[in-house]
């Protein structure tokens, strides 16, 4: 789920032009330099790529490679003695810093009248995002790039199926992806765990068709506007689909969603009694505004916030949801919480400059296009849906995740289930797993690009192990 809370601080990379003069040895700075900005008890890399183009200048570009974002320009880039002064205008950034050596950098990055030490290393060669996990071709099974037509919104969604070697038919698995538009790899923070799992599935006899959401990579359509239950319209043209494929048993295709994925799987199951099973990872068992309000708090209370702050936040951010809920009108609705967010932020920020900053910031995911999704998600219980699945479920959540809480959500999934009475169920509680899946001290957001593993072994052979069970 990667709508979290929007208090949560993010430091943002934008896009712009870089060059400048050099004015001494710039063939000192060219090369990548890496370095770690520290707020709170979160650690993010940052990487500042320096290079000369053919007029003899310095051009950068900046990779922020836990927050999956690389090659962003920044600029223009200023070289003057051993004095390096690297800006971002438009987001008010700057890096400041003094070569001390051919391999050292001390200085500051600063941004919104507040900085941060940044010290910079040079590396020995440039950064490879490439994990541990992620596989490698040729695979020993097949790998096809297909399309499917959702005909209720009238839009052509891109995925790729991986068949297992042999005739088949195979059973077969749908990937749905956690909130935010995703591609097929549901690819975040320099890792590409359904690419991973799509991967380790297949080598074991299951196929699996994974694809771009709505809007993102080569499928059509918005993805901003759309709600879950429309999002489940996807899922179901994808069940159809496979269902025309003469190498998948028809009798056996499942779902597997993650995070929001694991609400949409029930909306599609609970109407379609086809949906051969369900496995849940780090879905919500409770209605969305539960879920992000805890998130916002247990996130918080990692990065070290106080109690008595943790409380404000919530208060404000249960306000603002509520404004969303209350007002139909998206526009109204996305004015209204503003207006609550500014004037809250006006008690405490002395600098105007400041309130827009952190308002333009905040608001940037609650725009009108988007708030039908807020709505829709805050106001759900998943239960309206669990208790109409028929087919077996293995419900899965990380111990240590901050985003999707097992204590709460797992219980409420397996009380909908028997209610509606389903007992061929499975709840696993993975101890020591954050949100994706990934072995995890805290189970902070902050940790998941630093972290080389994927998705857990672990956890991938209890997947399997449960679908070939069925």
């Amino acid at each position: 789920m990667k709508k979290i809370s929007i208090l949560v601080l993010a430091i943002v990379m934008v896009a712009m032009s870089a060059c400048g003069k050099k004015t001494v040895e710039s063939g000192t700075l060219a090369g990548s330099w890496m370095g770690s900005l520290t707020v709170g008890q979160q650690s993010m890399r940052i990487v500042f790529n320096f290079t000369l183009d053919e007029n003899d200048s310095i051009t950068a570009s900046m990779d922020s490679p836990d927050q999956g974002a690389m090659g962003i320009p920044v600029g223009p880039v200023t070289l003057e003695a051993n004095e390096l002064v690297v800006s971002a205008q438009s987001i008010m950034g700057e890096y400041r810093g003094t070569l001390v050596n051919d391999t050292l950098i001390e200085g500051k990055w600063s941004q919104a009248g507040n900085s941060l030490p940044l010290t910079l290393a040079k590396m020995k060669e440039a950064l490879s995002t490439r994990k541990p996990q992620e596989p490698v071709a040729p695979y020993p099974y097949s790998e096809e790039e297909v399309t499917f037509y959702n005909d209720e919104f009238g839009i052509n969604l891109a995925g790729t199926l991986t068949l297992p070697q042999g005739e088949g038919p195979f059973k077969a698995a749908i990937m749905i992806t956690g909130s935010g538009g995703q591609n097929r790899n549901e690819e975040l923070m320099g890792h590409k765990p359904f690419m991973v799992i799509a991967d380790y599935l297949t080598r074991n006899g299951i196929a699996v068709l994974r694809y771009d959401d709505r809007g993102i990579g080569a499928s059509e359509g918005v993805y901003a506007s759309a709600t879950s239950a429309e999002l489940a319209t996807d899922v179901e043209a994808a069940f159809q689909f496979l269902k025309g494929n003469p190498k998948i048993d028809s009798t056996y295709i499942g779902l597997i969603g993650h995070s929001e994925g694991g609400l949409i799987a029930p909306i599609v199951a609970s109407s379609n009694q086809e949906v051969a099973f369900i496995v849940s990872l780090a879905g919500p068992g409770v209605k969305g505004m539960e879920v992000i309000l805890q998130q916002g708090t247990d996130i918080g209370r990692a990065m070290g916030a106080k109690e008595k702050q943790l409380q404000k936040s919530q208060a404000l951010n249960e306000q603002i949801y509520n404004a969303i809920i209350s007002e139909t009108d998206n526009t109204k609705a996305s004015a209204n919480a503003e207006q609550i967010l500014r004037s809250y932020l006006k008690k405490r920020l002395i600098l105007k400059k400041l309130v827009d900053i952190q308002v333009n910031a905040s608001m940037a995911s609650l725009a009108p296009e988007g708030l039908d999704w807020f709505r829709y998600f805050f106001v759900t219980d998943p239960a309206t849906f669990w208790v109409n699945v028929d087919c077996p479920v293995l419900a899965m959540n990380g111990g240590s995740d901050l985003q999707v809480e097992a204590d709460v959500n797992l219980p409420a999934i397996e009380n909908a289930l028997k209610e509606g009475g389903n007992n061929d169920y499975e709840i696993m509680l993975m101890p020591g797993l954050n949100h994706l899946f990934q072995h995890s001290e805290s189970g902070s957001p902050s940790e998941y690009g630093t972290i080389e593993e994927t998705f857990s072994e672990g956890a991938l052979t209890a997947i399997v192990q449960w679908i070939n069970k069925l």
